[in-house]
């Protein structure tokens, strides 16, 4: 396993715990539990890979992710009382899938030979899209949608990645800056209340 897949990998996990916890704040059932747990960890990589032409998408030929999300959602079952009773656990393991799901989207766009640009849309989408889905079957407003900085923290975690690639750092270097920084300016842009211009006035 390389380390582009780790990163996958773990950030599969923080989605799925993302997405179950929210199914379970819902007081949906058990099923309802992991198809939320499994949009939330594989709907940005799935529309991601459709954008790409890859076919199968890709969680259909790894079962290890399959096999991560079921056990993510029986984690989150288990120790559900004690994760909802820390107010921003949803928050937390949200930030870290975005932060992760960025830079597996950039290396993807990179691998089929993309402009720059697309590849750091591509990072966005792969992170931003999975949470996307999740809000809309809990019906909630999707965070990328409200006034937080969210998918703008992907973009700047893309330029950053693109900057290191351009100075020659090592490849984990890369990955690991990159992603820690969408996991930084998500994390102060809450804490300091960031948020970008709005065209109209409350």
């Amino acid at each position: 396993m390389d380390f582009i897949q780790v990163i996958d990998l773990l950030g599969t996990v923080a989605f799925a715990i993302s997405g179950a916890l929210a199914a379970y704040n819902k007081k949906l059932d058990a099923f309802g539990i992991i198809i939320i747990a499994f949009v939330t960890a594989a709907g940005g990589g799935t529309l991601r890979d459709i954008l790409l032409g890859v076919s199968p998408v890709s969680w259909m030929t790894n079962m290890n992710l399959v096999y991560t999300i079921l056990i993510c959602v029986l984690v989150t079952f288990i120790f559900s009382q004690r994760l909802l009773k820390l107010r921003k656990t949803l928050f937390f393991f949200d930030t870290i899938g975005i932060g992760l799901y960025t830079v597996v989207g950039l290396e993807m766009g990179i691998t089929a030979g993309l402009h720059p640009f697309i590849c750091v849309t591509l990072g966005c989408i792969t992170a931003c899209f999975g949470g996307v889905i999740r809000d809309i079957l809990v019906n909630e407003i999707p965070v990328i949608f409200r006034k937080n900085i969210y998918a703008t923290a992907c973009i700047a975690g893309g330029a950053i990645y693109f900057i290191l690639r351009k100075f020659e750092a090592p490849e984990n270097i890369t990955f690991i800056v990159s992603g820690v920084s969408v996991i930084v300016i998500r994390m102060l842009a809450v804490k300091f209340k960031w948020q970008l211009p709005r065209p109209y006035i409350d």
